[in-house]
């Protein structure tokens, strides 16, 4: 027989692949370098990550089919493939100054990369855990949002000793061969597979884990044709649209507000780091105790109040307090879904619909940054941008409670059937 592998040596080998291709979160760090030594505006530098982030949401929905056909190891290596080349290539478009072979390399094919990358461990991490779902897939994301923590500081490094594009040129070797190595561990579980105990524990209710059995088990077709699908979907565009939008604007919003120095600024978005990828974990984490329908409301109602007060906030420790409390809630939404994704479609094609759910996330990495510089430009104050993010997280607040009315009904037709049928087999 074979032997079955270690699945917190899946969980690792995940966490290996969201590692690398997070990096792109310190894009930021080539901005000035390349303003310098190019001569490019700020905006045509940060359009490569827009590219990247919008390739990342729609090569993930149409990249899904794939991976839940080939499973996560052949996907995982085809991610390696694309981010490595990506990358790299980006040095060559740095080496002719040409600003469209930037956007080809790492917008499309960094961006198709991170797509593929970004979903494939995640429905064999549900699969290992069924269990920890939540916990399994925020260690995974949760190396998404602390890698530019990791890479940021190298990038740094590199750039003052070997320059811009021999940077690029490491960056794509290193990221591929620590792909391609975690990708080799990859692997779903055998059929039938469950954790030691697992079974036990769930029949005789001793497990303070709130496990209960999947709502369906629907392919990624049948799934976009359900309400509860698009309910999902517009929670994560909003969580992510305002949340993107804080992130790009944090430290001269905090300047303006506050009154906090540029320097302290600073401090403060290297701290938004912390939390963004600590809300992953503890978010997921939590979800396991409470149900992801209990996370989700939390994460709503954090919001409305923390967006309504945050314009009025000129106590800088109240700012940050705010601020903190919203990229929790931000990095949350996005490794909790795969778990709510399972509870509600089950794991028959989940890499898919999760794919699907993700151009929610491309969607609002455009709109969110452009709403928020569009408003502000024409009223000269964040105010009325964050009155309205919190009027969004109160229409999301409403479709969490809609979501937990389906559910309920959803199972309570459910269980009616089960009697129906139990009471026919006693008759027969």
């Amino acid at each position: 027989m074979e032997k079955v592998k270690n699945r917190w040596l899946i969980a690792a080998s995940a966490l290996g692949v969201h590692l690398s291709i997070g990096s792109a979160y310190a894009w930021s760090v080539f901005t000035n370098p390349m303003i310098e030594q190019y001569g490019w505006s700020q905006t045509q530098v940060s359009t490569a990550f827009s590219i990247a982030i919008f390739c990342l949401g729609f090569s993930a929905a149409f990249m899904g089919r794939f991976v839940e056909k080939n499973g996560p190891k052949k996907s995982s290596m085809l991610a390696a493939i694309f981010f490595g080349l990506g990358v790299a290539g980006s040095g060559v478009a740095t080496l002719l100054e040409s600003l469209p072979l930037l956007y080809l390399f790492y917008g499309i094919i960094g961006g198709m990369g991170l797509g593929i990358g970004y979903i494939s461990p995640v429905s064999t991490l549900v699969k290992w855990f069924p269990d920890r779902r939540g916990l399994a897939t925020g260690l995974a994301i949760m190396g998404f949002g602390f890698a530019a923590m990791l890479s940021g500081p190298a990038i740094e490094s590199l750039i003052g000793l070997v320059g811009i594009s021999n940077t690029f040129f490491i960056l794509g070797a290193v990221y591929f061969v620590v792909m391609t190595a975690s990708a080799q561990y990859l692997a779903p579980p055998p059929e039938g597979w469950a954790p030691a105990g697992f079974v036990e524990k769930q029949e005789s209710g001793k497990t303070k884990i709130k496990i209960r059995e999947d709502l369906s088990q629907l392919t990624a077709n049948e799934a976009i044709k359900t309400r509860r699908f698009w309910m999902l979907w517009f929670m994560l565009f909003i969580n992510v649209t305002c949340g993107i939008a804080i992130l790009a604007v944090a430290s001269p919003m905090a300047q303006e507000i506050t009154g906090m120095t540029a320097i302290a600024a600073a401090a403060m978005v290297g701290v938004l780091g912390l939390f963004n990828g600590g809300g992953r974990i503890g978010w997921a984490s939590l979800s396991d105790y409470i149900g992801r329908p209990n996370v989700y409301t939390a994460f709503f109602v954090i919001q409305v109040v923390a967006f309504a007060i945050l314009p009025f906030a000129s106590n800088a420790i109240l700012f940050q307090v705010l601020l903190f409390a919203i990229l929790t809630c931000y990095g949350g939404g996005f490794a909790s879904i795969p778990a709510y994704i399972g509870d509600l479609f089950g794991t028959k094609q989940l890499g898919a619909i999760h794919g699907y759910i993700l151009t929610a996330w491309a969607m609002a990495g455009v709109v969110g940054p452009i709403l928020l510089s569009f408003i502000y430009d024409n009223t000269g104050s964040y105010t009325l941008t964050m009155t309205i993010f919190s009027i969004m997280f109160a229409v999301a607040l409403g479709l969490s409670l809609w979501i937990r009315l389906d559910i309920k009904r959803l199972r309570g037709e459910r269980e009616k059937l089960t009697v129906q049928h139990a009471s026919a087999a006693t008759q027969e």
